[in-house]
């Protein structure tokens, strides 16, 4: 009894605790009423959810300054500190989260491919599975909206500039030559391999103030920050071998890559139209190091290559062809580092260096050039809320050109140039909510070597029409140095000028993307010559100028179909240019008014194999037919090819894999070379430019040895 009679003393006072109401409304910016959200005193168990009408009510007996927190799913989170007795009649209105997964993103004119894009157009594997790319990023980007196809070049071309207007950077450093040197009628390749990148941003314009010197386009790669395991990936192949390794510790990790090319087996069972006397024979290496520090991570990546051939073109002018001789010597390396400092402060910097020695003899001609490119980077980032980030930096840029030349008549010519540029930019990311967000910038840059400052504003907008697709626009003012092919020679120009207008519509859903893009760009202050090439005699000026405008358009589906994936692209491209030595504007002999691209993949579960199959069409290009009266007056015929590509998985770390480029064997043609003189008739006889070969095959086995014995290199092929 004595008991029962001390717990109903002890209970009674209870129930006389004075007990608090805390009861609002909650709504969004707009003032919609939230159904559902979750509202409580922090450290507590008092709380409750709104109703359909948006209120909520709960008593407490808390006493005191609290905090009242307030969330839902999509919405920045509120909190409010106060004393109790004062948290009634709440009007509290949540602000939508800029940062959710359906939210606006800053998208025009640019591709991501990698697993921290929220709109992804290709994912990583697809730089190196799609068939007709030979496992060359830059192949892959070329079934891209945006670019021609100049099949004998190999480069990236976008949206009516030349393959100098895009420029290529590793972990946010430039690379001054990231291309291997080939000659004539021969497509080139980017020098590294995709095997050590998993994120790629390939902008066709309208890019942000942290980039510059580059007209039309930027090509982003960056190296993998955390390797999964230890591995050994080995490849043999039907042109030669790869070896790479990858070991991973607590807190860094190091990966190795190396490939031996030799074209002479090749050549041997594949003969093409090229006489050659050496072979192409490449052997390169790449290096990734990184480091895991308390706030950041430290990366270093080095890569070389040595490349050699020696062959004899047919020459329409010259009975016994065109001798062709060259070797090339290539290292970079750079340094990065990303990390973070107090006060929602992240910095981001890194130092890169190129050389590059070519040596060259073209008939009786012998050329030697050595290139030395520094840049230097330093990015600060402020988080001032999830509505605004302020991005700053600056850069510096050094190149040393040094070239000779020699023959019978000249002996060791000596030209080049050395340029230091720098660069200072700033840019604001504004998230007014949910559906819309604005970029701003500024670069400026000053050449010392042209002794010229410029100023160059960056604008994008993008807005969110539904929870499924979005319009952006896009401004910008870029400038870039002009090529070493003139610089080397005259140095009295004005860096060149290009303004791109970009509207944008997006929609992604459901494994579904669809882009459809519309673009105007202008140039102004292009050099210009008055002979075929530049040369020690040219006249030059910077009063070329230029207009490119047209449509892209892309669409993917990885859904509607069982283990098929596929992606569409087209490009209509109307462009003109008045420079290097045209006598007027007209349409570059690199331009295509029409490009379309299909990529499809498949994947074949009862016969573990991956098929692939890639088709490209291009219009026309224009030359110069001399049997017709006006200057790039001609077109030659489109341009076809299919090509296919088979990954079988022999074994779970074994693949086996095949690929032909033009299986249908179109012969296509990418221009012509006509006589310095006309016949006795008076017609000036020509020779087509064809491929070194109609169709290329390849096949190769590669085996993986991994840590959990199931990694492969499927997703590499």
């Amino acid at each position: 009894m004595k008991r029962i009679l001390t717990i109903i003393f002890v209970l009674i006072p209870m129930l006389f605790v004075a007990q608090t109401k805390i009861e609002g409304m909650v709504t969004t910016a707009q003032g919609n009423p939230i159904e559902g959200a979750n509202i409580y005193l922090q450290g507590t168990y008092d709380g409750t959810t709104s109703d359909v009408d948006g209120h909520f009510s709960f008593l407490t007996s808390e006493q005191g300054t609290l905090t009242l927190i307030l969330s839902y799913l999509s919405f920045e989170t509120y909190k409010m500190t106060e004393d109790v007795h004062n948290m009634n009649h709440l009007q509290i209105s949540l602000k939508e989260d800029v940062n959710a997964l359906d939210a606006v993103v800053l998208s025009a004119g640019t591709f991501k491919a990698g697993d921290n894009s929220k709109i992804n157009a290709l994912k990583p594997l697809d730089v190196v599975t799609t068939a007709s790319a030979l496992g060359d990023f830059v192949g892959a980007l070329q079934t891209l909206p945006g670019t021609s196809t100049v099949a004998e070049d190999g480069r990236l071309f976008v949206r009516g500039g030349n393959a100098n207007e895009t420029q290529i950077f590793i972990d946010g450093i430039r690379v001054f030559t990231p291309y291997t040197p080939t000659t004539n009628n021969a497509p080139t390749r980017g020098r590294y391999s995709p095997f050590l990148f998993d994120g790629i941003t390939f902008s066709t314009g309208g890019y942000s103030a942290e980039y510059g010197q580059a007209l039309s386009g930027v090509l982003l790669l960056n190296t993998i920050d955390e390797p999964d395991q230890n591995k050994t990936d080995i490849g043999i192949m039907s042109l030669g071998a790869t070896l790479g390794n990858t070991q991973k510790w607590d807190s860094g990790s190091l990966s190795m890559n190396m490939s031996y090319i030799n074209l002479a087996p090749y050549n041997a069972i594949f003969p093409n139209r090229n006489n050659f006397i050496d072979p192409y024979e490449a052997l390169s290496g790449e290096l990734v190091f990184r480091k895991k520090t308390n706030n950041g991570l430290f990366k270093l990546y080095s890569a070389y290559s040595n490349t050699g051939f020696e062959l004899t073109q047919e020459d329409i002018n010259n009975p016994q062809g065109a001798y062709f001789k060259l070797k090339n010597n290539n290292g970079y390396v750079n340094t990065s580092y990303c990390g973070v400092l107090k006060h929602a402060w992240s910095i981001q910097g890194g130092l890169g260096y190129t050389r590059d020695n070519n040596s060259l003899i073209l008939d009786d001609n012998h050329i030697d050039g050595i290139e030395n490119s520094f840049h230097g980077k330093l990015n600060l980032k402020k988080r001032f809320s999830k509505r605004l980030i302020l991005h700053s930096g600056i850069e510096y840029f050094n190149s040393l050109f040094t070239e000779t030349f020699s023959n019978e008549e000249i002996d060791r010519a000596r030209y080049g140039y050395r340029n230091n540029i720098a660069a200072v930019f700033s840019e604001m990311d504004i998230f007014i909510s949910k559906k819309l967000a604005y970029k701003i910038g500024l670069r400026t840059e000053y050449s010392e070597l042209l002794h010229d400052f410029n100023l160059a504003p960056r604008l994008s907008v993008a807005y969110k029409t539904s929870k499924k697709s979005q319009l952006s626009l896009a401004y910008g003012d870029f400038y870039q140095m002009p090529s070493s092919q003139v610089l080397k020679y005259h140095q009295d120009v004005q860096p060149q000028d290009a303004k791109h207008y970009i509207l944008n519509y997006q929609f992604n859903a459901d494994g579904k993307i669809f882009r459809a893009e519309a673009f105007h760009k202008t140039y102004d202050n292009l050099v210009k010559y008055d002979t075929d090439f530049p040369g020690f005699d040219s006249q030059y000026s910077s009063l070329g100028n230029a207009y490119a405008r047209g449509i892209d358009l892309f669409w993917r589906d990885n859904r509607s179909l069982q283990n098929v994936d596929y992606w569409i692209s087209y490009s209509y491209l109307d462009t003109q240019r008045n420079d290097s030595n045209y006598p007027q504007r007209a349409q570059p002999g690199y331009a295509n008014k029409h490009n379309l691209s299909l990529v499809g993949k498949y994947w074949i579960e009862d016969w573990r194999s991956q098929l692939g199959m890639s088709y490209t069409f291009s219009s026309g290009r224009p030359y110069t037919n001399p049997n017709r009266s006006g200057f790039l007056n001609d077109r030659t015929k489109p341009y076809n090819s299919l090509s296919i590509n088979w990954a079988y998985l022999i074994s779970q770390q074994k693949i086996l894999y095949a690929s032909v480029n033009n299986i249908l064997g179109f012969r296509n043609v990418n221009g012509y070379q006509y006589a310095n003189s006309p016949d006795t008739n008076g017609t000036f006889n020509r020779r087509a430019l064809l491929p070194s070969a109609d169709q290329f095959f390849f096949i190769g086995f590669f085996w993986t040895l991994s840590t959990d014995n199931k990694s492969n290199q499927l997703d590499n092929l």
